[in-house]
């Protein structure tokens, strides 16, 4: 059926039908069509501390102000992440800024984190009913300079941390200029100094831990990885999702769009992703939880995910061209290579 529905929502630019189809999936929601055709799979998993209802989950980008934490959460996912959300709202990047490859099963977006502001989203987060997992994914406004960035996060940060199960630290998106600076390993020791110090005041404060995550790129030189690693670690960071877009276009070149500028997602970045996944397994202690995500567009991209060392899956490109039925596939595929290991 959804082979349909895409179909329709094709035939309008991509990010027009981005918000058709969460208007659709907010509207069954409410009509109760998502309870009816999307079950939830007990599948747990203790991560970060937490409890998830299964290890399949919708990464940061689909619902950027938690407009749509039920709708989302009615189709079967463990865990849903919103955001990224900055301090303050922002338009984003200039229109058009989100390409189709639809031969390759991507998509290239610019952008650039385009929010109506934390505030707003804490809002949303409050009326939330899904009992799933909530992440909450957070950025640097694009105007907010990088030594000023701490602020930013801190900002974020104090807002969220009631109202979040875990707090992803986005400092990975190609699309907000210089963002990617904050990987460098002395840069990354600031901000993650501060947001963990942070967290522990706030720990005392509400009386509960949250977990923290960092999200990086696919696009890291082998080097930086362990050194990474070493600064996730030593600020007790709890988890690392790898991985966000990439900037390479080698396995798409030569199809319309693939000169677009800003961050590539889906089937073609699977292997970078992966790449990238492997290593931090391999670099990170085993109690630092990993997220995989990247290049999901069928059950067994999630279970080699799993394979690789990640504790849970995520996805969003994956499921603009599969649907609601790549939550069960990716479920299957994990319960399959978990009775296998």
């Amino acid at each position: 059926m959804y082979s349909l529905v895409r179909k329709a929502l094709f035939l309008t630019d991509p990010e027009t039908a981005h918000g058709l189809a969460l208007e659709s999936l907010r509207l069954g929601h409410r009509i109760g069509v998502s309870s009816v055709l999307c079950k939830t799979v007990s599948q747990p998993v203790i991560s970060m501390g937490l409890t998830f209802p299964n290890p399949v989950g919708m990464a940061a980008g689909m619902d950027k102000n938690g407009d749509y934490i039920d709708a989302l959460g009615g189709l079967g996912f463990g865990f849903i992440e919103v955001g990224t959300v900055t301090p303050r709202p922002q338009a984003g990047n200039p229109r058009p800024r989100v390409f189709r490859l639809e031969k390759a099963q991507a998509m290239i977006n610019r952008l650039g984190f385009n929010n109506k502001g934390v505030d707003y989203l804490v809002r949303q987060a409050k009326k939330r009913k899904f009992k799933g997992i909530l992440g909450i994914n957070i950025g640097k406004n694009f105007d907010t300079p990088n030594e000023d960035a701490a602020q930013d996060y801190l900002a974020c940060l104090e807002k969220v941390y009631p109202h979040a199960d875990y707090i992803t630290i986005n400092i990975s998106s190609p699309n907000t200029k210089g963002l990617r600076d904050l990987q460098s390993a002395d840069q990354l020791e600031v901000l993650l100094a501060a947001i963990n110090d942070r967290r522990e005041q706030l720990t005392y404060e509400y009386d509960r831990r949250v977990p923290l995550v960092v999200k990086v790129a696919p696009d890291l030189e082998e080097q930086q990885i362990p050194v990474i690693a070493a600064v996730v670690a030593n600020n007790a960071f709890d988890g690392l999702i790898a991985t966000n877009t990439t900037l390479a276009r080698d396995a798409v070149q030569g199809l319309r769009h693939a000169g677009e500028q800003g961050g590539l997602s889906g089937a073609p970045l699977k292997e970078r992703a992966n790449r990238v996944l492997a290593a931090f397994r391999s670099a990170l202690p085993a109690e630092i939880s990993l997220l995989g995500t990247g290049g999901i567009c069928n059950g067994e991209d999630a279970a080699d995910k799993i394979r690789l060392g990640a504790d849970l899956v995520q996805f969003y490109t994956g499921f603009v061209y599969r649907g609601p039925d790549l939550v069960k596939e990716c479920l299957a595929a994990i319960a399959t290579t978990r009775r296998k290991a």
